[in-house]
């Protein structure tokens, strides 16, 4: 863990001259991380700056000063600032006891304390870190067959203090209470579809990426390789869903992030797809495409992180 600033990164904070995304309108700004960097695109789909160097990448948070927190490696998560500086780190793999234990990161969160909740994959728990590394809180998760790298893909701490967290490899969504507690706990279904391998169209399974607690009090889960988006009540019953072939000349494949905005329209990863497809795809409530975008030239067919940038008002991710 360290704050003093670091070029391990290359920045580059101007046009560069790459070849621009596929955008069906200039509607958003775009941050995605694909094929081991960072690339912010305008609305047009024209890169601003690319950011090399981080390898894979599951997750991107932005923060209020501009800066985001990402990954570099499974095993390290990084804070930069908008000039490429690494301002701050957290090496879990060689921190508070997971020294040559098998462990990978891919759900955090920076808190508003300015803690940042980490989950530890292989080690079983998630923790509250504060700046200097310091475990502040800790709960163990609970899966059937421990795996570094499937035990969760993302987690968020939610407002009344709990974990929502997917664990990718049991096809669950399960909510803990800052105890450890499980207070809910959601499986996938697979309705009525035998599994099937591979990342693409493909493939079949539940192995969850993404669910965001809705205002509503239900749950919105991007479903992995199940190919949709589902909405579940408290209850567990389905009230909503997309599914792989619901959207007009668009094609799912693993579904990864999700964002929702301020008038409520939806926007959905889908990555593994192939370059037939778009990789961010905005729909109404309606299931109508209001907006895509496509980039298998500055990113590839593993764009599994991405949101939009500068979207006035709540956006919620």
């Amino acid at each position: 863990m360290r704050t003093t600033l670091s070029l391990t990164f290359f920045f580059f904070a101007f046009q560069l001259t790459l070849t621009a995304a596929e955008v069906s309108t200039a509607r958003h700004q775009v941050i995605a991380g694909d094929n081991g960097k960072i690339v912010r695109f305008d609305k047009s789909g024209k890169v601003v700056w690319e950011c090399a160097k981080v390898k894979s990448v599951h997750r991107i948070q932005q923060l209020d000063n501009g800066n985001v927190i990402t990954q570099q490696g499974w095993g390290k998560i990084v804070e930069i600032d908008s000039q490429g500086n690494i301002v701050w780190e957290y090496d879990a793999a060689n921190s508070n006891g997971n020294k040559g234990k098998k462990l990978e990161i891919h759900a955090f969160q920076r808190l508003e304390n300015d803690n940042t909740m980490v989950v530890e994959n292989g080690i079983g728990r998630i923790i509250e870190i504060t700046k200097d590394g310091k475990i502040a809180h800790e709960i163990q998760y609970k899966v059937s067959e421990p795996n570094a790298h499937r035990d969760v893909r993302m987690a968020h701490k939610l407002k009344n203090g709990n974990y929502l967290v997917c664990h990718e490899g049991d096809g669950r969504v399960t909510e803990y209470k800052p105890d450890g507690k499980i207070v809910w706990d959601y499986a996938v279904p697979l309705f009525n579809k035998k599994r099937a391998g591979g990342h693409g169209p493909e493939a079949w399974g539940n192995q969850i990426f993404n669910a965001l607690r809705l205002p509503n009090g239900n749950t919105l889960i991007a479903t992995g390789n199940g190919h949709s988006v589902i909405e579940v009540t408290p209850s567990k019953k389905v009230v909503w869903a997309v599914h792989q072939n619901d959207l007009k000349g668009i094609t799912l494949a693993w579904v990864t992030s999700l964002e929702i905005l301020p008038s409520g329209n939806i926007i959905i990863g889908n990555c593994h797809a192939g370059p037939e497809n778009p990789q961010l795809i905005e729909i109404n409530r309606a299931k109508e495409v209001v907006w895509t975008f496509k980039d298998f030239k500055n990113l590839g067919n593993s764009t599994a992180a991405s949101a939009t940038v500068g979207v006035k008002g709540n956006v919620q991710r």
